[in-house]
């Protein structure tokens, strides 16, 4: 995609998490149905917002979320309708920014992006509790999550070099809106000061592992939870590698700048990945955001490029996609 031929342009990137790029006025988004199906099976679904720019996505068999990064509006819709409608509106409980969001059982996990919180929510919307990062003053870009085996939540932030930990006794604790701060786990390696670096995250098919994926250089890295041990995967450079999900040794990756999905199979442990297949779509436009829903494969049409820098939008409406599996 040529408005995003190169990478985030760090400059831009830190001024947005500064608040230096401002208010976007947006076309009003029509709420009416989506595209038709298409002929390989395809479908766009309307975000009934003026202001989505949806980031990431989260599906289950009941429901689809996907979030603003732009004023931290958390959309929902039932898997099979039309539109997403607001869920969690902007700004409540200091939400002001959504990027990684996930679905625990009966909790929803919302990322704060650039300005370094993290949310953890019941299913009926009632918040847990309300994490910040340490040392507030620095820049940060709470990204994206993974919920380990034992319900643990590990979490990355783009701009510093660390994995955030959630204890699981945390996440299902009741609905308090308990003020909390994110605690270190874990330093990450090959951090770039002023790119995007650790960006997606997902658990390994042990189930003992984190495999993260680095926006800047494409590289993916495994981390062993028990030993805190971190080592670079043998594994094709996949740059500005976004969000991801894992069903068994299978890996579903965004690409955003790309426009594409890549599918990669873990091998070895997770210690060695080949890239399957790079997949495009009509109507891609800066795929951050990837999710799994049965056969579907759900993604997200952030324009992002337009949220960073003020290029033109590239359509009034904002949509994610649902794609056939195979």
């Amino acid at each position: 995609m040529s408005r995003l031929s190169n990478a985030w342009r760090p400059a831009l990137f830190l001024a947005a998490a500064s608040g230096a790029v401002a208010a976007l006025t947006v076309p009003a988004v029509a709420t009416a149905a989506p595209v038709d199906g298409r002929p390989d099976g395809s479908y766009a679904v309307t975000v009934d917002g003026a202001n989505a720019f949806p980031e990431s996505i989260a599906a289950d068999c009941r429901y689809v979320y996907t979030g603003s990064i732009a004023d931290g509006t958390v959309y929902r819709g039932r898997v099979g309708s039309t539109t997403l409608q607001p869920f969690l509106p902007a700004g409540r409980d200091g939400r002001t920014q959504a990027t990684g969001i996930k679905i625990d059982g009966d909790r929803l996990l919302v990322a704060g992006a650039f300005t370094g919180q993290f949310f953890v929510y019941t299913d009926t919307g009632k918040l847990v509790a309300r994490y910040t990062v340490p040392d507030t003053g620095g820049w940060t870009l709470v990204n994206d999550a993974a919920v380990a085996s034992n319900g643990d939540v590990y979490l990355t932030d783009s701009l510093r070099p660390v994995v955030y930990r959630i204890p699981a006794a945390e996440v299902n604790a009741p609905a308090t809106g308990a003020q909390r701060t994110l605690q270190v786990a874990y330093r990450l390696p090959d951090y770039v000061a002023g790119q995007s670096n650790g960006n997606g995250i997902v658990t390994g098919p042990d189930g003992t592992s984190l495999i993260i994926g680095y926006w800047s250089t494409g590289a993916l890295y495994r981390l062993t939870l028990a030993t805190g041990e971190i080592r670079k995967i043998d594994a094709p450079a996949l740059p500005s590698a976004d969000g991801m999900v894992r069903q068994g040794d299978t890996l579903y990756l965004a690409r955003s700048v790309a426009n594409e999905v890549d599918t990669v199979r873990l091998e070895d442990d997770g210690t060695k990945a080949a890239l399957v297949s790079k997949r495009t779509y009509t109507g891609a436009d800066t795929t951050t955001g990837v999710a799994l829903s049965g056969d579907r494969l759900w993604v997200t049409n952030s324009q992002m490029d337009t949220y960073l820098y003020g290029d033109p939008l590239t359509s009034p409406t904002f949509t994610v996609e649902s794609l056939p599996l195979h």
